[in-house]
Formats: C-alpha cells, sequence, structure tokens
C-alpha cells in the first residue's frame, strides 16, 4: 500500500476532506464585524506598525489588499495570521482606503 493511500478523503461526519478549509480562515470568513486598525509597538522596540484585523476575506484576497495597502502607503509589510501590518503609522489612510471599499472600519485601541 503506498503512503499517500493511507490519507482520509471522506468522513461521514465531516463529508469530503479534500475541500476541508482552514478553521480560522472560516472564522474570518464568516464574522461579518468590523474591520480593526490599530496602531502597535509592543514588541517592536518602540517601532510603530498599522495593523488590520478581522477583514472578511480569504487569505490569496489578504494578501492582495494587503499589496495595495503598502503601495498606497509607500511602505513594506506582511499578512501574518489573518492579519495585515503595515510599517509605520497610516491608520488614516488605510482607514480612508478600506472605507472606499466598502468595508465597515473602526480605529480600536488607543
Amino acid at each position: 500500500m503506498a503512503k499517500r493511500d493511507n490519507r482520509v478523503v471522506y468522513s461521514t461526519t465531516d463529508g469530503d476532506l479534500r475541500k476541508a478549509r482552514d478553521p480560522v480562515e472560516q472564522a474570518r470568513l464568516q464574522g461579518g464585524g468590523r474591520v480593526e486598525v490599530r496602531r502597535e509597538t509592543s514588541g517592536r522596540r518602540g517601532k510603530a506598525v498599522t495593523t488590520v484585523a478581522n477583514v472578511p476575506l480569504r487569505d490569496a484576497e489578504l494578501k492582495e489588499l494587503a499589496g495595495r495597502l503598502k503601495k498606497r502607503c509607500g511602505v513594506g509589510g506582511s499578512v501574518k495570521d489573518g492579519v495585515v501590518e503595515l510599517q509605520g503609522d497610516h491608520r488614516d489612510v488605510v482607514v480612508e482606503m478600506l472605507r472606499g471599499e466598502g468595508y465597515d472600519v473602526v480605529l480600536a485601541g488607543g
């Protein structure tokens, strides 16, 4: 029996496991809440970072959004665990851009 034949692909309780989604991504897509934009400095040696959380998009779409935000702000950044991180404090630009795309955005934190 080949190694690849040992993988379960169907379960009577969960259905087709080949189409299973990441549970964290599923929760983010079904959240429907507000997109939170905040400025963080903790754990970054005092450097400010703008984070965008709770965006109801799949991982690939979230990376595209991060690319547009980075280009608009002219900074670097990344996507980690469903949160877009942009270098520097760009909350006003990010909020304006997300509201323009139709998201319900709120400034979170202090």
